[in-house]
Parts: structure tokens; C-alpha cells; sequence
């Protein structure tokens, strides 16, 4: 599959995960939704490790992981190519792609009540390149409308790992550092599919 080169956008390297070929296919055009992830794994390459380890033992071997992921220095790679449905957002997966920004989060103790508040920003060069995806999706993908974080639609809460009084939330990623306002207004003035 190599080097893909999308109009108006960053070039994406596939780095596909050894399962994908196990994942269900879909049609470009039940594709409505956009959902943004932080890694919360410090390094792209722990984000490639965890996402091919986690099919390990599974039923139907397949894993967990979001099909674009978007380095810091604003490099885009390919996990799972966007015609299968990857397991990034429980309850949302068939209609959706996910883009996973690499970004340490609440690593390394995710759910422990003082790891709450992550302290990485979120470079330009790595919102430059999402916006730059985000176009190209738009315009190549009829039915996309939605975009959203991934806390948005996980907004459960669990046990605290230091303390199993206090509630956490399990997923808040992109985060609070994420830049959600401006993406947000760039993708509602983003042009929609262009004319076949």
C-alpha cells in the first residue's frame, strides 16, 4: 500500500497492524463520523506496540486502535486502512474513523486521581497535520459530518487506582491541552465532498 498522498493534505505512511486484514469491511459512504484520541502512550512506536500486542489471545484476532495516527512532528501513519472498521470507540466503531494523536495523556497511571490533568500540549506541526487529514477526509468521504472527541462519547466514570472512592473519568481523551475549539470552528468552515 506505501506512501498515500491525499489532495491538500500530509502524506501518510502505512504502518499497518499485522491483523487488519481481519477486520470487517465497510463502504466510504457509511462513513459519518470523525473521533479524536490521544494516545496516552508517550512514543508512536509504544502506540504501534500496543496495538499489535492487543489482538494477542483474542477471539477473533483482532485488536484495539485507531486507523491514523498523528506523531508530534506532525508525520501521519496509516494502523488500519479507512474501508475497515477499527476498534477505537466502543459503541461507535462501524461509522466511524478514528485519528489518534500521539500525546502521553495520563501516562503511565491513567486512572490514578492525580494523573487527572495531563501537562502535554499538543504541538502545531501535529494539529497542522490533523487539520491537513481532516480536509482530506471531508472532501473524500460524502456522509462525514461529525467530529468528536473520544470523551465525548466515553464519558463513564470508574474507580480511582489510589483510591476506589473517588471516581475518574475512563476516557478523556484528546484532553484538556487539545486545541478543541479551534479544530472544531476549522472543520465547520472545512469545504464537503467534491463533485465526482
Amino acid at each position: 500500500m506505501g506512501i498515500m498522498t491525499a489532495p491538500a493534505g500530509p502524506p501518510v505512511d502505512d504502518r499497518l497492524v499485522s491483523w487488519w486484514g481481519s477486520l470487517k469491511r465497510r463502504a466510504p459512504e457509511s462513513i459519518t463520523t470523525v473521533v479524536l484520541h490521544a494516545t496516552e502512550i508517550p512514543t508512536l512506536d509504544e502506540a504501534w506496540d500496543y496495538a499489535e500486542r492487543s489482538a494477542d489471545g483474542t477471539e477473533d484476532g483482532t485488536g484495539v486502535c485507531g486507523h491514523l495516527y498523528v506523531d508530534r512532528d506532525g508525520g501521519c501513519h496509516r494502523f488500519v486502512p479507512l474501508d475497515r472498521v477499527a476498534a477505537h470507540a466502543a459503541g461507535h466503531n462501524t461509522p466511524s474513523i478514528g485519528i489518534e494523536l500521539v500525546n502521553t495523556g495520563r501516562h503511565p497511571d491513567h486512572f490514578h486521581s492525580r494523573s487527572q490533568e495531563p501537562d502535554e500540549d499538543f504541538p502545531p506541526d501535529q494539529t497542522a497535520a490533523l487539520i491537513g487529514l481532516l480536509t482530506v477526509l471531508k472532501e473524500t468521504h460524502p456522509a462525514l459530518a461529525h467530529l468528536v472527541r473520544h470523551s465525548d462519547l466515553d464519558q463513564e466514570t470508574v474507580p480511582a487506582s489510589d483510591d476506589p472512592d473517588v471516581p475518574v473519568r475512563r476516557r478523556i481523551d484528546p484532553g484538556p491541552r487539545f486545541p478543541w475549539d479551534d479544530v472544531r470552528r476549522r472543520w465547520e468552515r472545512m469545504p464537503g465532498p467534491f463533485p465526482a
